[in-house]
């Protein structure tokens, strides 16, 4: 019986790794081992990435409320507190959309909120 040695897919796994290293500077894009480190090292700053892309977008949507709130003379945290009592259930994304699309509507909300407290 032949024997088998592990050639094609060692050479699979190697290439795998070397075309997700494409585009990177020096060896990175060429060398396996320096190509593997980069990659994992790349794979690591994406997981993290994705995390803080949702802090971020959390962080502009209440920045964002808190500016359409001082315009009507009142500050994020009581407006929130408002909203909670007068049992108005809507997410931080779609305040911030209407903060900015629909000023009027805002208003009213925060009108609402207000009468809550």
């Amino acid at each position: 019986m032949a024997r088998i040695k592990g050639a094609m897919a060692t050479r699979k796994r190697r290439n795998k790794v070397l075309k997700l290293a494409k585009g990177y500077w020096g060896g990175k894009h060429r060398l396996f081992k320096t190509a593997k480190e980069a990659v994992m090292k790349s794979g690591q700053y994406a997981y993290i990435g994705r995390r803080l892309k949702k802090r971020n977008f959390r962080q502009l949507w209440i920045t964002r409320i808190s500016a359409g709130c001082k315009m009507n003379g009142m500050n994020y945290s009581t407006f929130m507190n408002g909203l909670k009592k007068a049992g108005i259930t809507m997410n931080r994304k779609m305040l911030s959309e209407i903060a900015i699309s629909d000023p009027a509507a805002f208003t009213a909300i925060c009108e609402k909120a207000k009468q809550a407290l």
